[in-house]
């Protein structure tokens, strides 16, 4: 079992990554970054809760105090892939990508000012090896372009996923189901991008060419968010938080790798070791919490 569940956290990131990817399919044909947040919000959140509604029903029962909350991490998940998508755009893949990793930095910061976890030396290792990371990810340091807009976006999508994380955490240790935490986020992750996403446009672009724009709108919910988000809560079941967090690093390699196989991205010397930095940062942060 362990086996199993440690090829679908792997399974998992290889699809995280597949974002970069339906952007880059989808920018040409017309959509922007927030109609694709839509997309993804409102494709997810309908897939979830068909799928749930068929197999799980108990994961809609939720005490009503915790709507507020729910709106909370909603509002934080359309926050994290806005700045994402708008990253990409303004920068590129990879960069994106791995700002927007550094996301359990700011987890851990939080969690020692507010929730009262200890900061260890490693921690602080952490944190110094994330930003000499984000230095050089970002071309302030090695002499690549520099992009202050793109770099903006990057570390905003990764304080925004932080604070969906902290939110769901807290969720958690009230007792709340992990996948009631999933399904209410994205439930209102979608309500909150439908005034942003340019619904009628997105209607639009499907109709003018729905063979080809109808199943990327799907994949981009399903490949991206619905199957990683599903096969990753369940092989929690026999696999470390902290473990299958460490596992999910595939992710920004992955999204790297689609980059530059498929869309001529190029990579430097700095890019590079910037990744290898903040990757190894995240990677001690999580083993320490293991």
């Amino acid at each position: 079992m362990k086996t199993r569940s440690f090829l679908l956290i792997v399974l998992s990131g290889i699809l995280w990554g597949t974002s970069g990817v339906f952007f880059n399919l989808m920018t040409p044909k017309g959509f922007a970054p927030l109609q694709m947040t839509f997309i993804r919000a409102s494709v997810s959140a309908l897939m979830l809760s068909l799928g749930l509604f068929i197999f799980n029903k108990k994961t809609f029962k939720i005490p009503l105090k915790q709507i507020p909350v729910y709106m909370l991490s909603g509002a934080f998940m359309f926050l994290a892939a806005a700045c994402y998508y708008s990253a990409i755009e303004a920068s590129s893949v990879s960069t994106a990508v791995i700002l927007m990793y550094t996301a359990p930095i700011f987890v851990m910061t939080y969690s020692v000012l507010f929730l009262g976890e200890r900061l260890t030396g490693l921690k602080l290792l952490s944190v110094a090896m994330m930003l000499a990371g984000c230095a050089l990810v970002s071309g302030i340091i090695g002499g690549m372009k520099f992009s202050f807009w793109g770099v903006f976006l990057g570390i905003m999508a990764g304080v925004c996923y932080a604070g969906y994380n902290v939110v769901a955490k807290i969720s958690t240790m009230k007792g709340i189901s992990p996948v009631s935490t999933s399904l209410y986020s994205f439930i209102f992750m979608a309500v909150t991008s439908f005034f942003f996403g340019d619904p009628a446009g997105i209607v639009s672009l499907a109709s003018a060419d729905p063979l080809s724009n109808i199943p990327l709108m799907l994949g981009l919910g399903l490949f991206t968010c619905v199957i990683p988000y599903s096969i990753y809560t369940v092989s929690l079941k026999d696999i470390p938080v902290g473990t299958a967090s460490s596992l999910g690093m595939i992710e920004p390699l992955s999204a790297t790798v689609y980059s530059v196989v498929f869309f001529s991205e190029k990579l430097s010397v700095p890019l590079v070791i910037g990744m290898v930095l903040i990757i190894s940062a995240v990677f001690i942060l999580n083993k320490n919490i293991d």
